[in-house]
């Protein structure tokens, strides 16, 4: 198979990148979601931040990243959904590359519309909530889908609703953020991710920002999610919730997968001298 390459429309500079493999043949709970990510690459400047990463993610799968800070585990994750290019590498969603658009053996970058079409297959949660100030809770679950056109008003209203039901957030809906405590705005965070129905949902150490007693308010509907069939990928610090609700441990050090397998294998019989001792520092 012809190896495509990059044509990046700001400079039309071509880099190589590797055709993703095909899917894993094995039972997955769900029908979409499988995310392929072959080979990428990332640096800043002088310094490499991912190298040559490869990993597939099965539909319905989910999939805990950890890992040293700095270690590239959320440079790796916004790759994902277009948040950060790639130098040499590719992503795919269901076998669709998300910011470009294959022609004959080379990847062209997509227009920003079209980007942003295809970024609405994944929903992300970050960090720091990411909130709109100025609209109440309900509002800020209702204001994509009406803004895409994917549902009218009264139907972005009724199933955002029934999204921040689905967090214990029914009695917050006419709220602003401000009104609200961090797990309560994560978890409104988390509503509106779903809001646009997505294949994969990504988390970006979602509870590093909150007091710890509000933690488990926001792993709880994690939890749940992780059960639902959508494909899961999280970035996080909290080792014993990755043990219980991953399918697939990854740990990453300076760019690089250095081992993956189920959390039995990860967390309790780490093979990699680096994993086991990261884990001695952290649990």
């Amino acid at each position: 198979m012809t190896t495509p390459t990059f044509i990046r429309s700001f400079d039309e500079q071509a880099v190589p990148v590797p055709v993703p493999s095909s899917a894993r043949t094995k039972p997955a709970r769900a029908t979409v979601g499988l995310v392929e990510i072959t080979a990428v690459s990332k640096s800043y400047g002088p310094v490499r931040v991912l190298k040559d990463v490869s990993l597939s993610v099965q539909p319905g799968e989910v999939i805990a990243l950890i890992g040293p800070s700095g270690s590239g585990k959320s440079t790796l994750l916004r790759t994902i959904n277009h948040l950060e290019t790639v130098d040499s590498g590719s992503v795919t969603v269901d076998g669709h590359y998300i910011g470009y658009e294959l022609r004959g053996d080379r990847l062209h970058e997509l227009p920003e519309k079209a980007v942003l079409e295809r970024r609405t297959q994944i929903g992300i949660v970050f960090q720091n909530f990411n909130l709109f100030p100025h609209l109440t809770a309900l509002e800020n679950v209702t204001e994509a889908p009406v803004a895409l056109k994917r549902a009218t008003k009264a139907e972005a209203k009724e199933q955002g609703k029934a999204l921040l039901a689905r967090v214990g957030l029914a009695d917050k809906e006419q709220h602003y953020p401000r009104q609200l405590s961090g797990g309560q705005q994560q978890r409104v965070a988390i509503a509106r991710a779903l809001a646009l129905n997505p294949k994969v949902l990504l988390f970006d150490e979602p509870t590093s920002a909150l007091d710890p007693e509000l933690v488990g308010e926001v792993l709880d509907v994690i939890r749940e999610l992780s059960t639902s069939g959508t494909t899961l990928i999280i970035v996080t610090h909290e080792i014993g919730f990755a043990r219980e609700v991953a399918d697939r441990v990854v740990f990453l050090e300076q760019g690089e997968i250095l081992e993956q397998g189920t959390p039995t294998q990860v967390l309790l019989h780490p093979r990699h001298p680096r994993t086991k001792d990261f884990l001695r520092k952290v649990l």
